[in-house]
């Protein structure tokens, strides 16, 4: 019998998976922190997380709110200060993946997180980059995930503030020691990978009950799929159990802050 879950639920699940056991991990907040967090409670339970505020090793009971909730520090193995975080952890290169979330995403996973609209006159202003542009460029690969819309995918980002692979899919060409950049999308319809050559992104996995016209009526510019187009598997009961079980935590000691 098919289980009932979320489309959220199914983004949460499916990026979890993309972590594998033993990885070095630098967590963004919000849906990055809850992939990660189900990864280390489900199949990774050695993946190695650590955030912007210094925390390394940590394992939050609930999910933080942000980099410096004290749920991080408490939980981890230990805190070091913040330059040693970046020079010598992300930049040294220690680092093995990157998990990041955004506001906007363009066809060449640049990220925006800056501004929407024009950059004198912007219609709204983001909460801005934080780790994530160090983190993009130092980290050995990364993977994003945000919910898919025509308002968050879009042909061009207003601002990059976090570099994909540039305006023009070559951002990374001839650029020493810097990673991989982006190597995964996964959003709440489907999973994307860049093209090898042109750096486009591409619809690789349809999560259940997803279409590809769905997709495209999603994505603000002509997506592509890839020719051998797979269905992303759905999450099993032990894992949307961990889950909820994880959200519900959380829920109950925010309310009680």
């Amino acid at each position: 019998m098919s289980l009932e879950y979320t489309s959220s639920e199914m983004m949460s699940v499916t990026a979890a998976r993309a972590l594998e056991n033993g990885m070095t991990c630098f967590v963004g907040i919000g849906l990055p922190s809850e992939a990660a967090n189900l990864a280390r409670l489900t199949h990774a339970p050695d993946v190695v997380l650590i955030y912007e505020s210094g925390t390394l090793q940590t394992k939050p009971d609930i999910l933080p709110l942000s980099i410096g909730d004290g749920e991080l520090c408490e939980s981890a193995l230990t805190t070091v200060a913040v330059p040693e975080m970046f020079r010598y952890w992300l930049q040294g290169g220690k680092v093995d993946v990157g998990f990041l979330g955004t506001a906007q995403i363009d066809r060449f996973a640049n990220l925006n997180t800056t501004l929407i609209g024009d950059y004198k006159a912007p219609k709204v202003r983001l909460p801005g980059g934080g780790g994530a542009p160090e983190i993009a460029t130092n980290a050995g690969e990364v993977f994003i995930t945000l919910k898919h819309s025509k308002r968050a995918f879009v042909k061009d980002v207003d601002f990059v503030t976090t570099l994909g692979f540039g305006r023009d899919g070559k951002g990374r060409d001839n650029v020493p020691n810097i990673g991989k950049g982006p190597t995964r999308v996964i959003t709440d319809l489907c999973v994307m990978k860049p093209d090898p050559e042109s750096k486009e992104l591409v619809v690789v996995s349809l999560h259940p009950g997803v279409s590809r016209e769905d997709v495209i009526e999603a994505t603000g510019w002509e997506i592509r799929f890839a020719e051998q187009l797979e269905s992303t598997p759905e999450p099993s009961e032990n894992e949307l159990t961990i889950l909820r079980e994880l959200k519900a935590r959380t829920e109950r000691a925010h309310a009680d802050a």
